[in-house]
């Protein structure tokens, strides 16, 4: 099955959608103009349900099948956008000074909503539809609160599929892979806690700084030396603070990044090694050194059944010389993982062509691809409820 001659018909509909949600970005869980707008719109295609504050400020919406009874899939996209000052100079760019949807969350929303309006003015098919409308992908866990309210089981969903996105993969393609396709990532903040004093006199202080600078090298070898050269693991150091003169030691310096793994046993490794690292090189320098250390997403990981589904949907729609079905895996991070630890089910990266990257100003979701991820959510949607 190409390409859906209505979902191509939509396109340039959906994407006035995509556009006036990118005028008006919202971030983490205070979503409500943008949840308002899916409401609207839900209601309007005379969904059989719909239901707002899940997860806070999530939306999910049921349309069920002419065909009679069956399971309930789940169909995921994500509304957040980012704290970013746009730089496209797009007629359509952000309004709002500080916010954008530099991810494409704006595009993954519109994408949802067309397959939404095409599944409720068909039905073609037997059991119910759940899309999903999820807040506070970016750092906030919207995903995980979703779970914790009982969506799951609230809407019997057997199976929930995602799709995210990729930049530099070309339009009309698709890429999964099997097992980890996202890595679990954690957070930290180090404090170290010396003796301040004159800058003439360095040898009458504990210099936070030295310390610091030391253990921002040091944590690389937790990478480099301890762990499988095999195996994933990036521990990146993203903030360094300290003092305020020029000829002032400071009392404390404090850094904090990233930790991010595939697997279960190299992250806890990992938190082991960098509260050994603290401990050793405090111990070393005469210094206090305090690890607030927080695991964040947990890996999304693709269900094996589900994946070959999935492959097998995109590859209906684009040919499957143009689904990549062993891609490596991305080390970012991925709230989806929280729905794929509730019920099995897929997370697939659809192409944005030549774009600039994720999370950066200049991004823009690509409108060409609408019609292809409109046509992969209903396929999907009508083949695993075929009666």
């Amino acid at each position: 099955m190409p390409i859906l001659n209505r979902a191509a018909e939509m396109q340039e509909e959906v994407a006035g959608w995509r556009r006036h949600l990118h005028r008006t970005p919202e971030l983490n869980f205070d979503v409500f103009q943008t949840a308002g707008f899916v409401t609207d719109k839900l209601m309007a295609f005379g969904c059989d349900e719909v239901v707002t504050g899940l997860g806070k400020t999530g939306v999910v919406g049921i349309i069920r099948g002419r065909k009679g009874e069956g399971p309930t899939i789940g169909l995921r996209a994500d509304m957040d956008a980012l704290p970013i000052n746009e730089i496209t100079g797009k007629p359509y760019a952000s309004t709002v000074p500080g916010k954008m949807h530099a991810c494409g969350h704006d595009g993954h929303t519109a994408m949802l909503l067309g397959a939404a309006k095409y599944l409720a003015e068909t039905r073609n098919f037997a059991g119910s539809v759940a899309v999903i409308f999820q807040p506070a992908e970016e750092g906030g866990g919207g995903g995980n609160e979703m779970v914790k309210d009982g969506m799951m089981e609230r809407f019997g969903i057997s199976k929930v599929f995602g799709m995210h996105n990729m930049p530099g993969l070309p339009v009309g393609e698709f890429a999964i892979k099997p097992g980890p396709i996202m890595a679990a990532t954690a957070e930290f903040t180090i404090t170290v806690k010396g003796h301040g004093g004159h800058a003439a006199m360095p040898h009458g202080t504990i210099d936070p700084i030295v310390v610091a600078s030391q253990l921002i090298s040091a944590l690389q070898t937790i990478a480099s030396r301890n762990t499988d050269p095999v195996e994933a693991v990036v521990v990146s150091v993203t903030k360094f603070h300290a003092g305020d003169a020029y000829n002032v030691i400071p009392e404390q310096a404090e850094i904090a990044g990233t930790v991010r793994t595939l697997k279960k046993e190299v992250a806890r490794k990992a938190e082991e090694r960098m509260r050994a690292i603290c401990a050793g090189l405090a111990s070393a320098f005469g210094a206090t050194i305090e690890v607030d250390y927080d695991a964040n997403y947990p890996v999304t990981f693709n269900h094996a059944e589900e994946t070959v589904f999935a492959s097998d949907i995109a590859a209906d729609v684009a040919g499957d010389a143009h689904v990549h079905r062993a891609i490596q895996p991305v080390m970012g991070g991925e709230d989806f993982s929280y729905m794929l630890e509730a019920r099995p089910g897929a997370f697939i990266f659809i192409g944005n062509g030549d774009s600039a990257g994720l999370h950066h100003p200049a991004y823009d979701f690509n409108d060409e691809v609408i019609p292809h991820g409109m046509s992969y959510w209903v396929r999907l949607a009508e083949t695993a409820l075929a009666a």
